[in-house]
């Protein structure tokens, strides 16, 4: 799973790049459509993946606040 989230990362950054390398030289359609794919792609896709491997197996109730944890400070 992690080789292939880098391989995502790397190559949605790449084209996100090649796009905006594109609409300077020579501004058309393809490289709107290529950073938007690329910025879609990168919050839509990647970002819940990313966030499901990260997260998965992990006790997430230590970060939560609590009335307990609360009562517990004062």
């Amino acid at each position: 799973m992690r080789v292939f989230l880098n391989i995502l990362f790397w190559s949605l950054i790449i084209s996100l790049f090649y796009g905006l390398y594109l609409k300077e030289n020579e501004p058309s359609n393809k490289s709107e459509i290529l950073i938007g794919f690329s910025v879609f792609t990168l919050s839509f896709l990647y970002l819940p993946v990313f966030l499901y491997h990260r997260y998965k197996g992990k006790d997430l109730t230590k970060y939560t606040l609590d009335y307990k944890k609360l009562k517990k400070k004062e």
